[in-house]
């Protein structure tokens, strides 16, 4: 059995890998069917097909993963992308291709919200103690931000080759997604080397929850959603086109603004594991998620690109500090076993309200105005966090015991 470090540094090393592969895959793949002459219809319909792909890899995984090891099924999940890919590089007809983005589970939003993190939140536990997990669970969000963050750099690879080796426009994205391969192959490589059993016990299926943890699993997954369900409404497609409409900033400007963001966000992360040691993961998830929620509505009521844009930055500062304390307190909060279809079954919920919100979110803007989405929002989510801190400030996780 590997020690507890060696795990961490494993899942750590894999997670890497493939943010890097997910952050370059966002911004390729509807330029890649661009240069097949696919249509804005046809290329919509790719990224759908690689959504529905992922949501179904998640669910299949959260019913009937506990039947193999975490090991397997994450090589899997990692082959399943490179010989997907492949398959669309040798074509350029659609069907295939669309096939090929649904077999492939390509996450094309920019940020993997299907099994293979699902199955890292339920392993990370086991590398590390009570103590020590919402500072694991810190850096390994930090390190997916990173990843996510050079991806995008990466996706610039294309232009490089054309202008440096000479290549054809198709030719250097072609090179540039054999890269997308190579980087889930190694990733696939690192899940390899994993023990064949990682958890404590082997895994509980979704229907063999324990009566505890059932109700509890319920409330989370409810008041998740609502989470959910509110932040699709302020997504960062939704957030651009808001600064942009309503101050006139340039795309320039905005990829600026959102790169220092995501910068914030990320060192957010490591406070948040600090903060949490002395008041608590229920608390900070709480007191830090409101006032990001006030500063959203600050934003709305802004009446200029400045003070919107500094408002901005002091959301970004806190409104992710709630997502390694989140993944530690559901994590704590349950039975070993039972960590991977509790992992499942939550990010299916989170994932079906952001896939919802973005249609009520435009429908707002065109009916109530731009900011009427944002403001939906921050109520909302001010709504969310009273009712978790009622509902669960008495649930304490064991190392607050």
């Amino acid at each position: 059995m590997s020690s507890p470090a060696h795990l961490r540094h494993l899942l750590y090393a894999a997670a890497l890998l493939r943010a890097l592969a997910v952050g370059m895959i966002a911004v390729l793949i509807g330029l890649y069917c661009d240069r097949l002459g696919f249509s804005a219809l046809q290329i919509g319909i790719v990224l759908s097909a690689a959504l529905w792909g992922a949501a179904l890899a998640t669910l299949v995984t959260t019913l009937a993963g506990h039947r193999a090891s975490a090991r397997a099924l994450l090589v899997t999940l990692c082959t399943a992308p490179v010989a997907a890919m492949l398959v669309l590089l040798s074509s350029d007809g659609f069907v295939p291709i669309a096939a090929a983005a649904f077999f492939g589970m390509f996450a094309v939003n920019g940020r993997d919200r299907g099994a293979i993190p699902m199955l890292e939140q339920a392993l990370l536990p086991a590398s590390a103690g009570d103590a020590e997990r919402t500072r694991v669970f810190a850096r390994y969000n930090v390190v997916l931000d990173a990843g996510y963050a050079a991806g995008g750099l990466l996706a610039g690879l294309p232009t490089l080759l054309e202008s440096l080796a000479g290549l054809s426009a198709l030719a250097a994205m072609q090179a540039a997604l054999l890269l997308y391969c190579a980087l889930y192959a190694a990733s696939a490589l690192l899940y390899a080397r994993l023990p064949p059993a990682v958890e404590e016990r082997p895994p509980a299926p979704l229907h063999k929850l324990s009566p505890a943890s059932r109700p509890l699993v319920a409330r989370l997954s409810g008041l998740f959603f609502i989470d959910a369900f509110a932040g699709g409404f302020v997504g960062s497609a939704l957030l651009a086109y808001w600064f942009s409409e309503s101050f006139g900033a340039s795309a320039a400007t905005l990829a600026l603004l959102f790169a220092a963001g995501r910068l914030l966000s990320a060192a957010s992360h490591l406070a948040a594991a600090w903060l949490a040691q002395r008041i608590g993961l229920v608390n900070t998830m709480v007191f830090t998620h409101i006032p990001s929620s006030l500063l959203l509505l600050a934003m709305v009521a802004a009446g200029d690109l400045v003070l919107a844009a500094a408002l901005f930055l002091l959301r970004e500062s806190l409104v992710e500090m709630d997502v390694p304390t989140r993944q530690s307190y559901v994590m704590a909060v349950v039975q070993p076993a039972e960590r991977l279809a509790v992992a499942g079954i939550t990010n299916l919920v989170r994932s079906g309200g952001w896939a919802l919100a973005p249609t009520f979110a435009g429908a707002l803007m065109h009916g109530a105005g731009l900011g009427a989405p944002l403001v939906l929002a921050g109520f909302a989510k001010i709504g969310y966090d009273l009712l978790l801190w009622r509902e669960f400030r008495r649930v304490k996780p064991p190392e607050e015991r």
